[in-house]
């Protein structure tokens, strides 16, 4: 399964980003292989939309997961319709804490 988690830097020791749509990077992590492949959100400057145009860009991915900070109000039945489920993290964790939890 693969999942896809908001990231400050495109590195396994970067703080989780507290934005969905926004984020710097998306750490998609496959929980089969265990590798890790930074992608940088191609939506982090848009004037709007932002959030939605991210959902497609890690469903284009087949992410099952999302790990963020925050979702924006508009996202969720977005992720109901591609069958990605959203998950809440809002302690400051690194990418490879957030890995390690997946792994347990």
């Amino acid at each position: 399964m693969k999942v896809a988690i908001t990231s400050r830097e495109n590195s396994i020791d970067s703080i989780i980003d507290s934005r969905f749509g926004r984020c710097a990077y998306f750490a998609i992590y496959d929980t089969e292989t265990k590798e890790t492949e930074f992608v940088k959100n191609p939506n982090k400057e848009a004037n709007e939309g932002a959030g939605p145009a991210s959902v497609k860009f890690i469903a284009s991915y087949r992410v099952e997961k999302a790990v963020s900070g925050e979702f924006g109000f508009k996202i969720k039945s977005l992720m109901n319709e591609v069958n990605i489920q959203m998950i809440v993290i809002q302690e400051e964790k690194t990418i490879k804490e957030i890995v390690d939890l997946l792994n347990k």
